[in-house]
């Protein structure tokens, strides 16, 4: 018995060596297989990368004729986007030999085409489950005071390593980039991980109700759950920001009507300059009430900012009876709207009560925050991965109080980021965008495009 026993531990013994063995093989197969991994995500990065810093004149000529088409909304004297997507339409066939190139068309009778043009092209990835987009905007706005502009914001000028005319930066970058990114990967005969998705959207400017909101409402499929959603169209000079969140979006309109007279009777008047400067500073008191900080954003508090004042009366001897001024209020995602604009009305009640004034309150926009992307999301350590690897430099979540579209997918359920990399002379007098950003910004899409 004493010897069976003997035997039967020799065996168990000998299979949990082979086991041991058999596990450090697998191991070793596996550390074999993400090595090999790694290494031929390495070697297909270096030849995007290396193609993508070959375009430097293909990013020029990109930015010149793309400058050259005026892609303003109706709002702003102009015609849409059309000939900027049918331009965008031609390369992506000819350069990309994307052979479908949908345009999700939303109506506009304002236009002359009777539609506002969005446009979405795909190339395929080795997971075609799984799509990384990129959505850049078509639209721009008016060049403004052109005695600021060194010349015509229609015809590009490049100087010192920097692409000037209006829309260079915004969003003329991010279309560049993506653009060269996907061309990278046709012209070295590559598949991304990915599925590589660019959408280029109409309407940004002024709203996005012929944008990319239209698209969402009428044709979500288009997106599936698990895509990436990258907007390229904020960010910093560094690179280091990858915005997740955004506040509230609240502008207010205040007309203040008192009663007009001149200025060496002020008794039979009610000056509404005077009643509406009270009511400026008795606005700053909104600081105090919503003075919470979050550290995720920049700044971390919410902002209630005085900023377009209308004139009212021509001459000096003459007190106003009416003012009209305009407040920029960006409010932290924990306060709710609603309960703020009550708050705003018990301040003009109170400036009308002490001035003998009546003051209407309108709301000339009002963007709700969407829930934030989580900082740990997906889509948001892929950026990180490819910032670090990219450009050497660690980005971090942050939220903003601008707003993008990324709100709108965000309410739909995407998780969604947008980063880039940028100097911010968006609308701007002599507006520029650097060729060094938009090539390093090209090379980060690509590596997450590779990224499994």
């Amino acid at each position: 018995m004493p010897s069976q026993l003997s035997s039967l531990r020799t065996f168990f013994n000998s299979l949990r060596g082979k086991a041991n063995a058999l596990r450090f093989r697998a191991s070793e197969l596996c550390r074999c297989q993400n090595d090999w991994s790694a290494l031929l995500h390495r070697t297909a990065l270096e030849k995007i990368c290396a193609r993508i810093e070959s375009y430097e004149q293909e990013i020029i000529t990109l930015q010149r004729e793309l400058t050259a088409i005026p892609a303003l909304a109706p709002e702003n004297g102009g015609e849409g986007e059309h000939k900027k997507a049918e331009y965008l339409k031609q390369y992506l066939e000819a350069s990309l030999g994307c052979r479908e190139v949908a345009s999700y068309d939303a109506p506009d009778t304002r236009v002359p085409t009777g539609h506002r043009p969005n446009l979405v092209a795909k190339l395929p990835g080795q997971a075609p489950a799984n799509t990384l987009w990129i959505m850049s905007h078509m639209d721009v706005v008016p060049p403004g005071d052109l005695s600021k502009w060194e010349g015509d914001p229609w015809q590009v000028r490049v100087q010192d390593g920097k692409i000037y005319g209006r829309g260079t930066e915004d969003n003329q970058q991010g279309i560049v980039s993506s653009l060269i990114a996907a061309r990278a990967f046709v012209e070295e005969n590559l598949r991304p991980q990915r599925n590589l998705g660019l959408v280029f959207a109409a309407d940004e400017e002024t709203g996005s109700q012929y944008g990319i909101q239209y698209v969402l409402e009428h044709h979500r499929e288009v997106f599936q759950p698990h895509d990436f959603i990258l907007i390229p169209d904020a960010g910093n000079e560094a690179g280091t920001l990858i915005e997740v969140a955004e506040k509230s979006i609240v502008w207010l309109k205040f007309q203040v009507l008192g009663k007009q007279t001149h200025g060496s009777t002020p008794e039979r008047g009610v000056n509404a300059l005077r009643a509406a400067a009270h009511l400026m500073v008795q606005l700053e008191s909104l600081y105090t009430h919503y003075d919470r900080q979050d550290a995720l954003f920049d700044p971390p508090g919410s902002t209630f900012e005085p900023t377009k004042i209308e004139a009212n009366v021509p001459n000096v001897n003459t007190i106003p009876g009416e003012q009209v001024f305009f407040c920029d209020c960006r409010l932290l995602p924990e306060y709710d709207v609603d309960e703020f604009r009550r708050h705003v009305d018990q301040i003009c009640r109170e400036t009308e009560s002490r001035h003998q004034v009546r003051i209407h309150v309108t709301v000339e926009q009002e963007l709700r925050a969407a829930p934030p992307t989580p900082p740990d999301a997906p889509v948001v350590r892929a950026v990180e991965r490819a910032v670090a690897e990219v450009a050497g430099v660690q980005a971090r979540p942050m939220g903003i109080g601008g707003g993008t579209v990324a709100a709108f997918f965000r309410n739909a359920g995407f998780d969604t980021v947008v980063w880039a990399t940028q100097d911010e002379t968006l609308h701007e007098p002599n507006e520029y965008a650097k060729i060094s950003n938009i090539i390093n910004d090209a090379k980060v899409f690509a590596h997450v495009a590779l990224q499994a």
